[in-house]
């Protein structure tokens, strides 16, 4: 599944910021909309994503340090 995600494309940022939001359960990753982010940040927020499927269970200090860097990936 994740081979087609090596191409940085908008529609490959909004898979993967849609399946962070879901697998974090966050209501403030969900806040993120996909279009928030650019796609010159595509490879920190692939970083990121394959950071988060590695794993079934996370902290709330390692889902609030996700939830950051993304907000710090975030367009202005």
């Amino acid at each position: 599944m994740t081979n087609h995600l090596s191409t940085p494309t908008a529609e490959n940022i909004e898979i993967m910021i849609e399946d962070i939001a879901k697998r974090l359960k966050m209501a403030a990753v969900a806040a993120l909309r996909p279009e928030s982010f650019d796609i010159s940040q595509y490879e920190d927020i692939k970083d990121i994503y394959d950071l988060v499927r590695s794993k079934d269970h996370y902290s709330i200090n390692e889902m609030e340090a996700i939830v950051t860097e993304l907000g710090r990936l975030r367009k202005l």
